[in-house]
């Protein structure tokens, strides 16, 4: 307690006397917004979840309440009511904003108690959080709806008081006393508050309070030039309209489902006035929606549109909308002219691998081809990108179309299926564990209290195979629901049926397997199931995407995903935030930290289907080579050549550096592949080798400037490699210049390392002061071309990732560095890692490296007991029979005395690999300092020192947590 309120008098004299007052402390005030403008996740959602998991109880006095601000905080308090912790929330009808399905959402939550106030004018916005040593407030402008705690302008202050503090309890009694006046939430209640209520404000209006986007749609007839493109397509046309100008005749489109494909292609149509134009889609039942869609957009009379299919023939149409399955038929293709139209679309053009699609692509001659679709990658070994001369003309993935709204909102769930007997529910469990009443209950259960926008649910359930989908349909009907399964075996006629149906509210689900996927349009989806296991990061977003569209009747999705078993569960969190670095802590971090999402949309996992994703990671293989190898022919496909590593970072694909780990280098990687590369000397090789797996991570800019200069003029003065540091804001001192020159010379590394690198120097620094490359290598650089394309990837592709690192500092807070690392960036002279151990101190520095939560078979004697007291406070062992009276620990607490650097590296356990986070420098705390004592394997008493390390800045609060948090079940 006394720790707390030194903390908290550090913390108020920061945020209330003194802003450079240099004291720790970790609960100062803090201005909380949506910062939606900047490169950030920075908003008030954040805050707010961070508080409730920590919290002991908690009361909100929140005016307004939506739908979708609720189910930000579904699954928490689903995890809170799993650990016994209760809330209270206070609100009211206040002028009608909150609608009667709101208060039935608010029933749902078992853990909060909810009452009604009718005091006049009740407008209050305020959160109160009751932790073990204080109380938390955020208070200000945010409402419980998503858009004022995710993107709205909002201030709010939160603020942390002692639970004697004055302005706590004025709050709290202010609470209490509306809170006993207040009438309890029933179901009665809201039964009564049905009849009466009327919807006297407009609420989404009230909710939002932005500026709505551009619309491309309409309601009413009017003239079809008024129906403009919103920015994106504005952005869309502009670049296709540049592909058109540079000569090209063929154009592909890769825009997430939902973002108004249809609309952007009629656009397009309108701008380049064809004088016959061709539509093609694989399925009829779209086809008389992209005609009307088209009509509204370029306007003209009925008779201009038309449509070829099975039973339609009206082949004269200016604008003709046709199936592929028609007209790839030779007696339909040959009715026309090869150059009939000047411009042919081809929708879902993923599929154009197939014979009849090549069939048609190959007979006609349109002055300009375009293709579209949400997924090009394909697992088919079909090229779709070269059907297009690798011409693409614009691209909006799934992040990119929800920061400009122009997809519905969703809020994802990540929830745990049923174990049977202990054994994982998976795709081979068989039909009657998968269609159990206990199980069929845990699906009730859970898309009951996730919920649905709207007055009533229109649902997708995919499953993961037929006989499931059939065998639940079934059960779901006995219990009530109305339910078909639709799968591979129904006809087209049938399913467009069962569509209608769901969209005129006469069912409630269609459950499927796959047919969904891809092709099909039910904008008034507001809930989507799913099943079966993700194997592929396509096949998610598709199913995701068949709730992405906007639609009046919904103002956002809800997606319920039983992932908790599943052994690839790892795919979700990559597939929603676009990852494909294969890098293990970045999908650890979107895991626990969702904020990446952008808009109102949010992701959630309950805390079970956390800690299942985090096994799924840990023995994952990320690196596998079938991993490696997809997406290298993917990004081949893309580019049309093979791949540099350069080409990884532009098109954000998997991590250069994770190929070269697993591989030494990219040639060796290549070779793997059965690529037809150049040979390499093996000098060559390891001097690949060397760079790749020392310079490419980009941790310093240093020598990937020096080696770009030397690619560039073949030798570097001292003072323009100085000067050229200074105008890249890089540290200069000699220190540094040294120890980049001890890493091309190799004397930095072990014996056994500089064997591996060629064992000759790379870089030499000549008597008269300049840099130049050693005689070898400068032969080889003109000898082998190839070799030399290759190093000047290495150091293109370095300064791209060096970009993530702070050049005028050693080491980049929050960054993730190895033991090597540290010893190079801290200017050691030489490798000392293999004897670093815990902490060493040399050089005027002492790196300090924690494996936070150690493994079980770790040794007494060395399972030091290290964790953080707070943000700014880490309690720390020294090794074992270590005493205040041993040299090193002497010197290491008086470091400011001798000025030591302390430098603080973690990581959270040992799944994490070799590489831990640095958190920033830290000082000692002389009055924490003590002697103690631990036991050894044989029990006996051993001594070791224990002290608190201050930290010159507070954790960043999600890496804190983060690290804190156990994974393990």
């Amino acid at each position: 307690m006394e720790n707390f309120i030194q903390n908290l008098e550090a913390s108020l004299h920061k945020g209330f006397i003194d802003q450079s007052y240099n004291q720790f402390g970790n609960y100062k005030p803090k201005l909380l917004v949506n910062n939606v403008k900047e490169n950030e996740n920075e908003n008030v959602l954040t805050s707010l979840l961070e508080e409730l998991e920590h919290s002991n109880s908690f009361i909100f006095s929140v005016a307004f309440i939506t739908e979708s601000g609720l189910a930000t905080l579904k699954s928490h308090f689903l995890d809170l009511n799993r650990k016994g912790i209760k809330g209270r929330i206070l609100t009211s009808t206040f002028l009608n904003f909150n609608q009667p399905k709101v208060f039935r959402e608010l029933l749902k939550i078992t853990n909060v108690e909810v009452r009604l106030t009718s005091v006049k004018g009740f407008h209050s916005k305020g959160y109160i959080f009751d932790h073990d040593t204080h109380y938390s407030l955020i208070v200000g402008s945010s409402n419980l709806t998503a858009h004022a705690l995710k993107v709205n302008y909002e201030w709010n202050v939160k603020l942390t008081s002692h639970e004697n503090g004055e302005i706590v309890h004025h709050f709290k009694n202010q609470f209490e006393d509306v809170w006993k006046n207040a009438h309890p939430l029933t179901e009665q209640w809201v039964e009564d508050y049905e009849k009466t209520y009327v919807q006297l404000v407009d609420r989404k209006v009230m909710d939002q309070v932005v500026e709505m986007p551009a619309s491309y749609t309409s309601n009413s007839l009017k003239d079809s030039i008024e129906i403009k493109p919103n920015k994106m397509q504005q952005a869309a046309l502009q670049e296709i309209q540049t592909v058109r100008e540079a000569g090209k005749d063929k154009g592909l489109i890769i825009s997430a489902t939902g973002t108004g494909k249809t609309y952007l292609s009629a656009f397009d149509v309108r701008r380049f006035a064809p004088k016959r134009m061709l539509f093609i889609v694989h399925r009829e039942q779209i086809l008389n929606k992209a005609k009307s869609d088209f009509q509204r957009v370029l306007g003209g009379i009925d008779e201009e549109f038309g449509t070829l299919t099975g039973t339609s023939k009206q082949t004269n149409a200016k604008y003709l909308f046709t199936t592929i399955q028609t007209i790839s038929k030779k007696e339909t293709l040959h009715q026309f002219d090869r150059d009939s139209f000047d411009y042919i679309l081809i929708d879902e053009v993923h599929k154009a691998g197939a014979e009849s699609y090549r069939r048609v692509i190959d007979y006609f001659t349109p002055k300009f081809l375009m293709g579209m679709t949400a997924t090009p990658e394909r697992t088919d070994d079909v090229n779709i990108y070269e059907l297009f001369d690798y011409n693409i003309a614009y691209e909006i993935r799934l992040q990119e179309a929800l920061e400009e709204d122009m997809l519905c909102p969703f809020h994802y769930f990540g929830v745990t299926d049923l174990e049977c007997n202990g054994e994982i529910i998976d795709d081979t469990t068989v039909l009657s564990k998968l269609v159990t009443e206990e199980r069929v209950n845990h699906l009730i259960e859970k898309i009951h209290y996730y919920g649905f926008s709207g007055k009533e649910v229109k649902g997708l359930i995919f499953c993961s195979r037929k006989e499931e989908a059939r065998e639940l349909s079934l059960r779901l009907n006995e219990k009530g629901f109305r339910t078909i399964a639709l799968t591979g075996d129904d006809s087209q006629e049938e399913r467009a049926c069962r569509v209608k149906e769901l969209e005129d509210g006469l069912l409630d689900y269609i459950l499927t397997v796959d047919i969904f996927n891809e092709g099909i349009d039910i904008p008034s989806v507001n809930q989507v199931v799913m099943l079966r296991q993700t194997q592929s990061s396509i096949i998610f977003i598709q199913q995701l995407g068949r709730g992405l569209r906007k639609h009046d009747s919904k103002d956002f999705v809800t997606i319920v995903d039983f992932i908790g078993n599943y052994k690839n569960n790892y795919l979700i969190p990559m597939a929603l935030s676009g990852d494909k670095s294969q890098n293990k802590d970045n999908i650890r971090r979107r895991t626990k930290d969702t904020s990446y999402i952008k808009g109102v949309s949010t992701v959630n996992f309950e805390e079970i289907a956390k800690k299942k994703i985090f096994k799924a990671i840990n023995s994952s293989n990320l690196t596998a080579m079938s991993v490696l190898k997809e997406a290298f022919v993917n990004l081949k496909n893309r580019i049309g050549r093979v791949p540099y590593l350069y080409d990884f970072v532009l098109n954000h694909s998997i991590d250069p550096v994770v190929i070269a780990e697993k591989h030494s280098n990219y040639h060796q990687f290549l070779v793997k592949m059965k690529e037809e590369v150049p040979s390499l000397t093996s000098y060559e090789n390891k001097v690949l080798t060397m760079l790749s797996l020392e310079i490419l991570n980009g941790k310093r800019k240093h020598e990937i400037l020096l080696l770009e200069l030397l690619l560039h003029k073949g030798e570097v003065t001292y003072d323009d490699y100085v000067r050229c540091l200074a105008e890249s804001n890089c540290r200069a001192d000699k220190d540094t210049i040294v120890s980049v020159q001890r890493i091309f010379d190799l004397s930095f590394f072990t014996q056994s390392m500089k064997k591996k690198y060629g064992e000759q120097p790379i870089i030499a620094l000549k008597e008269e002061k300049n840099f130049v490359f050693s005689d070898l290598i400068k032969e080889r650089l003109k000898e082998n071309s190839y070799f030399k394309e290759m190093v000047i990837d290495i150091v293109q592709s370095s300064k791209a990732k060096s970009e993530s690192y702070r050049c005028n500092q050693p080491l980049t807070l929050y960054e993730k560095y190895s033991r090597k690392d540290a010893c190079r960036l801290l200017n050691w002279n030489s490798d000392e890692s293999s004897t670093m151990y815990g902490y060493k101190t040399k050089y005027g520095t002492c790196p300090i490296f924690i494996t936070y939560h150690k493994n079980d078979e770790v040794e007494s004697s060395v399972n030091y007991g290290d964790e953080f007291l707070n943000q700014d406070v880490l309690k720390w062992y020294t090794r074992s029979n270590r005493t205040l009276k041993s040299e090193e620990v002497r010197t290491i607490i008086e470091a400011e005395e001798n000025h030591i650097d302390v430098h603080i590296f973690i990581k959270k356990d040992d799944d994490e690999g070799s590489d831990f986070y640095y958190l920033g420098q830290a000082t000692p705390d002389k009055k924490s300092v003590e002697q103690t004592e631990m036991k050894d394997k044989n029990g006996k008493n051993i001594p070791v020192v224990r002290m608190n390390m201050v930290m010159e800045q507070s954790v960043d609060s999600q890496l804190y947590h983060y690290i804190k948090n156990e994974t393990d079940d």
